[in-house]
């Protein structure tokens, strides 16, 4: 995947954030791009800007929670363009709390979206990637697929550390295989994204949790930390594509922050010292 222009990429997740950052990467290289996403609105809008400025995409409306519908994007891609190249499992959200109340609706919800979108993603399309020959398909996780710690984030880091060994052991599978088609998993720190908002198209019966003192505290300290120090989702675009090139699996937005991480569980099994709490960091008063 050395040569992107003329090939096609399908992006979960596309109306925001960093899975808009990347459908609009791809169309700049010269891509032609399948926009996902749940909210109709935002969907339009990112697929009129690509569309705007002389690149070629379409948008489908996708719950990635749905099985169907993420054979149904395949089916559209398809009959649109007749060939998919890049995959990225990019959708994702999050919800949370003090681990014993969080509601077993969250828990659903959070890993049908975050683990269950992907694998259905990567099982649906790797079929269809291995018909044009060479490919690749993209993971998001999270620095939450290293760092284990962040407060009330127990759905969310469960999935990103699941999409972390998924990834991994297809990747593994490709290469001794000797496909022409390789694994990158985007392991994104703090991005300017709609992320902390996630809870804002939960399903009707998943309880909202964002005015629970905890969650209102890391959710404010996220938000104050993205508007002072978020990287652009340009930005981790860039690094996506330069990885798609390279083959390279580790896309890490924030590469000391993840080895850090890794680091201090190494020295949790050899020492028994756990890592630095970092709820520490967080005032509850501030929420």
């Amino acid at each position: 995947m050395k040569e992107l222009n003329g090939r096609v990429a399908v992006v979960t997740g596309a109306a925001s954030g960093i899975g808009r950052g990347l459908a609009v990467r791809f169309a700049e290289e010269g891509m032609k791009v399948v926009l996902a996403d749940v909210e109709d609105g935002p969907l339009e809008e990112a697929v009129a800007e690509i569309v705007g400025t002389g690149g070629t995409a379409i948008g489908v409306r996708t719950d990635v929670t749905d099985p169907d519908q993420i054979q149904a994007l395949a089916d559209r891609t398809m009959q649109e363009f007749g060939a998919v190249h890049v995959l990225c499992n990019n959708a994702g959200v999050e919800s949370g709390g003090v681990f014993e109340e969080i509601p077993l609706r969250a828990w659903q919800w959070v890993v049908d979206v975050n683990l269950y979108g992907v694998i259905n993603g990567c099982r649906i399309f790797l079929p269809l990637i291995r018909q044009s020959g060479e490919g690749h398909i993209v993971n998001t996780g999270s620095l939450a697929s290293f760092a284990a710690e962040a407060p009330t984030f127990h759905p969310y880091v469960t999935t990103k550390f699941a999409v972390l060994g998924l990834s991994e052991s297809l990747e593994g599978e490709l290469r001794r295989n000797g496909d022409a088609i390789h694994v990158s998993l985007l392991g994104p720190g703090i991005v300017k994204s709609n992320m902390t908002q996630a809870e804002r198209n939960r399903p009707a019966d998943v309880p909202d949790t964002r005015e629970r003192p905890e969650r209102a505290a890391v959710l404010g300290f996220l938000d104050r930390a993205t508007a002072e120090a978020g990287m652009e989702p340009s930005e981790v675009a860039g690094l996506v594509v330069e990885a798609i090139r390279a083959e390279r699996f580790f896309v890490l937005t924030h590469p000391d922050q993840a080895i850090g991480a890794v680091r201090a569980r190494l020295d949790w099994m050899t020492t028994g010292e756990p890592p630095v709490d970092p709820a520490a960091q967080i005032d509850v008063g501030q929420a």
